[in-house]
């Protein structure tokens, strides 16, 4: 048996089966277009394909977190049964669901004073914080106790990088990252935007390269520069991406060529709805374990 029960919200960005194979339990957030909101189910209700149809087409979905009920009841059934929790939280440099979480483990744990849940910030996003959630399966499946993957976590949660490159503006520009006269000159110009997270979990943009075949060879540099080994890097690396499989796959075919001791093939997943609601269509990421991430 697990010491530990590892949780997560959607916004990991991992696929449904993802979750229930490694026995993840995950909090939904939610997304929210023409008044009607919708839980970000790992497009169960709806695919990526209609959903980025719908962003190309017009539509301006809005995004919103889990409230502190929503975890409560995602974790009272599980420490009810004898379980300790380990919560790992979508950054708190993006979302206020980090300090919603830690009120509702204080809430848990006050009512069940024999169980102990605690919550990480990953200081990530999307299948970097995906990426994270999967190494502390792995540490659980080991054997490690809740503070050793505790621990474990909050020392490496910075050594995830997440590089960005996006082939449309349009979203960034109304979400205010970009403005409107960069974006419609970025646009002519086929400027593709690179962008990383920093050390305190925000989105920052780091460069402007035209057209999408240097973004996505700048990409595979920053991962030379910073990835543990270099050339040698042998842990995993992921990419996701929001209606751009093409992209995201000739990403895929740099990296693999110029990282060959790879732990596998790189997975290329579905950017979700609550993130996808602020990239929209036409954005590939990068994540791979490296040096310590800083401003």
């Amino acid at each position: 048996m697990a010491n530990f029960t590892l949780t997560c919200c959607s916004t990991a960005d991992r696929s449904r089966s993802f979750f229930e194979g490694r026995r993840i339990p995950y909090v939904c957030f939610h997304w929210n277009e023409d008044g009607v909101d919708h839980l970000d189910d790992l497009y169960q209700a709806i695919s990526p394909d209609e959903f980025y149809a719908a962003i190309k087409a017009g539509a301006m979905p809005t995004t919103s977190q889990p409230g502190v009920g929503e975890f409560v009841e995602l974790w009272e059934p599980i420490v009810a049964s004898g379980s300790d929790v380990l919560h790992v939280s979508l950054s708190s440099g993006l979302s206020g669901a980090f300090e919603a979480a830690s009120i509702a483990a204080r809430q848990v744990m006050d009512a069940h004073p024999d169980r102990r849940v605690l919550v990480v910030d990953s200081l990530g996003a999307s299948s970097g914080y995906g990426m994270l959630v999967e190494y502390l399966a792995d540490k659980r499946d080991e054997g490690a106790t809740l503070d050793e993957a505790y621990d474990w976590a909050m020392s490496h949660r910075l050594n995830v990088h997440h590089w960005f490159f996006s082939t449309d503006l349009t979203s960034y520009v109304r979400g205010g990252r970009v403005s409107r006269v960069s974006g419609f000159v970025g646009t002519a110009l086929k400027i593709c935007p690179v962008l990383n997270m920093n050390s305190e979990g925000k989105l920052i943009p780091r460069d402007k390269i035209r057209t999408k075949a240097k973004a996505a060879r700048d990409m595979v540099r920053r991962m030379e520069e910073h990835a543990d080994g270099g050339h040698a890097y042998a842990s995993k690396c992921m990419l996701s991406m929001s209606a751009c499989r093409s992209d995201a796959e000739y990403v895929r075919s740099l990296v693999e060529a110029a990282f060959p001791a790879l732990a596998g093939k790189v997975q290329i997943n579905d950017v979700g709805t609550v993130i996808g609601s602020h990239t929209g269509p036409g954005t590939v990421a990068l994540f791979f374990m490296g040096d310590e991430r800083g401003e």
